[in-house]
């Protein structure tokens, strides 16, 4: 591993947490207060991007531009430890309803949205 490796996961590392920040924040804005919809938007984003991308790489190997964009920009876009901070206040919080629907919502749409990243590769390139 290399400096250039390394440069290459930070770089991706900075545009994830930025466009994370951003997504985030955007969403939160446009649906309310009331429930995380920021995280579980960029949660449902990175898993789909990780589906696509996934199955990219299998046929493309290209390891820097593996490093940049799922090591370090789909690391730091997806927000898995914000997720579970969120549910574990709802959950001391008393919000056992919302608790499960976060978990759930996390669990199933970022699931689908895996599939439906390599649904889409398989359909553009015809694999």
């Amino acid at each position: 591993m290399g400096f250039s490796m390394i440069l290459a996961v930070a770089t991706g590392g900075a545009l994830g947490a930025t466009g994370r920040f951003l997504i985030s924040t955007w969403v939160q804005k446009l649906l309310g207060p009331l429930f995380p919809y920021g995280t579980l938007a960029v949660n449902v984003l990175g898993s789909f991007l990780i589906g696509f991308l996934f199955l990219y790489f299998e046929q493309v190997v290209a390891p820097h531009q593996k490093a940049f964009l799922v090591t370090g920009m789909l690391g730091a876009l997806t927000t898995f430890s914000t997720f579970s901070l969120e549910t574990v206040l709802m959950l001391q919080g008393g919000f056992w309803g919302k608790a499960l629907a976060n978990v759930s919502l996390n669990a199933f749409l970022c699931l689908g949205g895996t599939l439906l990243g390599m649904a889409l590769f398989r359909r553009l390139y015809g694999i």
